[in-house]
């Protein structure tokens, strides 16, 4: 049975602590195949990003790094809002017989209770989180305590011994804005930021 992970983020931009993480989840839960799903752009119009057209070909640029690395439109052709439990049953049609995991964040996994239809998400994956700072279980609200009992000794919940790097994203941008490189992005995707003129006059 395949073992497939699913990696939604703004990805904007993707940078080395987005992929030190993705082949953080690949070595530890032997996933054959770690999908980054940039986000669209936002219906609202009012969380700001760079057009989704760019996130997702330095997304391309940067997986092809590694073999394990894939990446997918499916959270940018959608339209409207983009439900996570959506995402999953779409891979789920797609990979009937893989065992899928949705790689987040421990500070998305505490607020898991508050995500769309999340009692059937976490029926139809496994979960795996990555620590943040300041997050841990024992923040976890009183929805999730029951779920996590179970999840955890069943192996259906998994929390990456490995270690986030310490790259901030809007940090990136700034640097970009100010300075038009970064160490924090792969020499290819900076190409295609350059290329494109992306972030000179993002600060934040």
């Amino acid at each position: 049975m395949p073992r497939i992970g699913l990696f939604g983020g703004t990805f904007d931009p993707i940078h080395n602590g987005h992929l030190h993480i993705a082949r953080s989840f690949a070595d530890e839960l032997d996933l054959e195949s770690v999908i980054l799903l940039p986000a669209g752009d936002p219906y609202h119009k009012t969380t700001p990003r760079t057009a989704a057209h760019h996130r997702l070909a330095m997304a391309e640029i940067a997986a092809q790094a590694d073999s394990r690395l894939a990446v997918s439109d499916c959270d940018i052709v959608r339209q409207g809002a983009t439900y996570t439990h959506d995402t999953v049953q779409i891979f789920r049609q797609h990979f009937p017989a893989a065992e899928l995991w949705l790689l987040i964040g421990m500070d998305s996994l505490l607020q898991l209770h508050t995500w769309h239809r999340w009692q059937n998400l976490v029926r139809q994956c496994r979960i795996a989180a990555a620590p943040r700072p300041g997050s841990n279980l024992a923040q976890a609200p009183a929805p999730l305590q029951s779920w996590l009992a179970e999840a955890l000794p069943q192996g259906r919940l998994h929390i990456l011994q490995a270690e986030p790097l310490p790259i901030s994203s809007s940090q990136i941008r700034q640097q970009l804005a100010t300075e038009h490189t970064s160490p924090h992005i792969p020499p290819e995707v900076l190409g295609y930021i350059q290329q494109h003129q992306l972030y000179c006059h993002i600060g934040t």
